[in-house]
């Protein structure tokens, strides 16, 4: 029983593979028939046309713009070779079907969300432009579009506000690497305006307005500090009669007020509250 089995297995791919490789004969010689066909077709309109040149002359002359290119499509395929143009050429209009790709530089903006953006791009290579890619300005807008939302995803609102030369320069690089394959060349992407919404504003406007508020005491401290160490400074080269002065001179300097009540006092009292220095024991051992 396991030697039928392995025979009967061993016939059914036999008859796969002998139907596979006749499948493909059969599809080899139908595209070599359609191509001598074709072949035949354009040898007899082109003796057609020669013929009755003075008459079919003007039907197979087309001519195209210095910023268009023309791709023919003959009996269903790409006639071979870089587009058409510019300029005047010929073509078999009963076999020949034409379509004209405009090679300026298109611009557009993109669809509001967050930001504001526009790109600028031109087609580099008609043949791919009209073969690989339907409607492309369609696909370029919806490409350009999410190319742009999944940068912005990937960026923190810091970022998009002080970094927005480098990531329109990544997604310009993204739009590249995609739409050269369609034979389109993406030359420029710019960020134009960052809409915001009211909540994130406020947020932003209260976290502002805490880091001023931050800066400015942090700057008064420092001003404290600095000032402090002048007094001290100033203060340990007085001597007790300069020092007794500079207290008079502070008392006669204060404005009178009925808010402000001042009491002077005699500076040796003071000196019953100031801790004294200890003299140096080496000082007074020698003495």
């Amino acid at each position: 029983m396991n030697r039928g089995n392995r025979v009967g297995a061993v016939c059914d791919e036999l008859t796969v593979t002998n139907d596979g490789g006749g499948s493909r004969r059969s599809s080899r010689s139908s595209s070599g028939v359609v191509e001598v066909l074709g072949a035949v077709l354009t040898l007899l309109s082109a003796v057609f046309i020669l013929l009755s040149f003075p008459l079919t002359g003007w039907m197979c002359a087309k001519v195209i713009h210095e910023y268009e290119r023309a791709v023919i499509f003959r009996l269903g395929r790409v006639v071979k070779g870089r587009a058409k143009g510019p300029g005047l050429f010929w073509f078999i209009p009963w076999l020949d079907v034409i379509q004209t790709v405009d090679l300026r530089t298109v611009s557009f903006n993109i669809q509001p969300q967050e930001v504001d953006a526009v790109v600028f791009y031109r087609v580099v290579d008609p043949s791919s432009w009209v073969t690989r890619v339907e409607d492309g300005y369609r696909a370029i807008h919806t490409l350009t579009q999410t190319t742009l939302r999944a940068a912005l995803g990937a960026h923190t609102l810091t970022d998009v506000l002080t970094q927005r030369t480098g990531i329109a320069r990544r997604i310009e690089e993204t739009l590249h690497a995609t739409s050269i394959l369609w034979g389109v060349q993406v030359e420029r992407v710019e960020i134009k305006d960052l809409s915001l919404p009211v909540n994130l504003q406020r947020c932003m406007a209260s976290e502002a307005e805490a880091a001023r508020r931050a800066r400015a005491k942090m700057i008064v401290a420092e001003g404290e500090v600095k000032a402090s160490h002048a007094l001290k400074e100033a203060a340990s080269g007085l001597s007790p009669v300069a020092y007794h002065l500079r207290y008079l001179q502070s008392l006669s300097s204060v404005q009178s007020s009925a808010s402000i009540v001042v009491f002077s006092l005699p500076a040796e009292l003071l000196d019953m509250f100031i801790p004294h220095q200890p003299q140096d024991l080496n000082v007074s051992a020698g003495r």
